[in-house]
């Protein structure tokens, strides 16, 4: 993990202006993730980001929230939508210059750990993981709920062998028989499932209070020159969410295509998620306290674990619900 923020502050030694290279330009780079289905992608098939802010948007599909960040220090990407509040709270922790100005979308269960079929591995001997091979994309949400999930049940991390990978290079290796336990999401998660089962279900992470969401993450120097573009971007966003919950017949093969899935396991996705307006992104819940609060609870939690050297006091500099409150 050291490594891999060590490349967003190199990344960010480096930055200068770059991450601004797109203040008065007529486009606009949004990362967003393939097979990760969101309300936002009929205004992304539709174009009504590019028409009600005025210019081009590209949309750029990357692997992991990790990748996300890295691109966004390196003046790359100027918007991420859906980027997992595990990522960026450990790349705002790093020096990482962007910040969350909404919550893409409550995951809830869309991400899990997977023990393979052939393992006799479940919750009550959990402790067998040790020595064995796990597979997860380092430093996201994924990684943070299989940490949480292994600590109480009295798993000792530190004798797990934790290979960093893709969610879709798990999928393979896992399929293969190459791993005792898989952690991703979206399409590798559910076709992991299909060779096994889950090591603690989503309502039992729930119980344990393991909360999992993405955000919406600019860079700061886009932000500052541009916000007026955020807050037509979050309008827009709140369209598209209100367009999917009026009429979900017509809204979920138009996510399903740009999500890059069939209308089937699109749906069944969807089914695990959701997507909240202004009212509810400016709650306590949320931009007004919940996602500093649990951006610093991911930060103290990877920092007893040993993976980072410290966590910051708080987080409210990385969080700014301004933009939200001017998107009526």
């Amino acid at each position: 993990m050291k490594k891999v923020f060590a490349s967003i502050l190199m990344a960010a030694s480096f930055l200068g202006t770059a991450a601004g290279t797109a203040v008065g330009a007529e486009k606009v780079t949004v990362a967003y993730f393939r097979e990760w289905p969101t309300a936002n992608q009929v205004a992304q098939a539709e174009k009504w980001y590019d028409r009600e802010m005025g210019v081009d948007i590209e949309w750029r599909a990357f692997n992991t929230g990790v990748e996300m960040a890295t691109a966004m220090v390196a003046g790359e990407v100027q918007i991420a939508f859906s980027m997992g509040a595990v990522p960026f709270a450990l790349a705002v922790t790093e020096g990482a210059p962007i910040k969350a100005i909404g919550v893409a979308v409550d995951t809830g269960g869309a991400d899990n750990c997977v023990i393979y079929k052939k393992e006799a591995i479940d919750r009550a001997n959990a402790h067998e993981l040790e020595g064995r091979k796990v597979a997860v994309p380092l430093n996201t949400v994924t990684h943070y709920k299989m940490l949480r999930s292994l600590v109480f049940l009295g798993v000792d991390v530190g004798k797990i062998d934790v290979i960093d990978m893709s969610p879709h290079d798990i999928d393979d290796a896992f399929i293969r028989g190459e791993l005792a336990m898989g952690c991703s999401w979206g399409g590798p998660l559910r076709r992991m499932k299909g060779h096994g089962w889950e090591l603690l279900s989503a309502n039992e992470q729930d119980r344990l209070g393991i909360r999992a969401f993405d955000v919406i993450a600019v860079t700061n120097d886009f932000a500052a020159a541009n916000p007026d573009l955020l807050v037509k971007f979050l309008a827009v966003t709140d369209r598209a969410i209100e367009y999917l919950d009026d009429e979900p017949e017509a809204a979920k093969p138009i996510i399903a295509q740009a999500a890059g899935l069939s209308l089937k396991d699109s749906d069944i996705v969807l089914s695990l998620f959701d997507f909240y307006g202004r009212d509810e992104q400016l709650s306590e819940r949320w931009m007004r306290g919940g996602v500093q609060t649990y951006l610093k609870e991911v930060a103290d939690f990877f920092q007893r674990q040993g993976e980072i050297a410290r966590a910051l006091d708080n987080y409210s500099a990385s969080v700014d619900p301004a933009f939200y409150e001017q998107a009526e």
